[in-house]
């Protein structure tokens, strides 16, 4: 068991709200319960080894990816459900309740975030905690202060085994 709790504030600014430290298990439970989820990916998840859960955390729950940046190339012939999305462009849209979604049904509760440059992910979730009700999940290897919920900073084994944790949960 991968203790996703620890060394959250490390090299993070402090703000008035940040988010809370979340255990694999729990992720898991608030993904299960989320109305409509959406895994947002960034690049880094093109790593093979983070590919093939990022593809398993989203044919157990049937969740619809957003691929940003240039992961798109990744799903091919993986059967998700995946869509390319500017970042920015989505931190905007489910901020707007009345946006349809990548699918037409509706905008999204809940953001689950993975594999984005930490400064970047940490910009479009300011705009979606200040201006939303979105809830957002990060689930990558670096603590994301402007999320909902978010793991430590980990290492790369501790991240994968948290993942696969996830994945049992789920």
């Amino acid at each position: 068991m991968v203790d996703t709790t620890k060394n959250t504030k490390l090299f993070t600014s402090y703000g008035v709200t940040t988010a809370k430290t979340t255990t694999p298990e729990i992720a898991a439970k608030l993904i299960s319960k989320a109305k409509r989820p959406l895994l947002v990916v960034g690049t880094k998840i093109l790593d093979p080894e983070l590919l093939d859960r990022v593809v398993k955390i989203a044919k157990a729950k049937n969740i619809p990816i957003a691929a940003t940046g240039s992961s798109m190339p990744g799903f091919v012939d993986k059967d998700v459900n995946a869509k390319y999305i500017n970042l920015h462009q989505l931190g905007f849209y489910v901020t707007d309740s009345n946006w349809p979604g990548l699918d037409g049904n509706g905008t999204y509760d809940t953001l689950i975030v993975l594999g984005h440059i930490k400064y970047y992910i940490n910009q479009v979730l300011s705009g979606t905690k200040n201006f939303s009700d979105v809830k957002a999940i990060s689930i990558d290897r670096n603590y994301i202060q402007n999320a909902t919920m978010s793991f430590g900073n980990l290492s790369k084994a501790d991240h994968y085994a948290a993942l696969d944790d996830l994945i049992n949960a789920l």
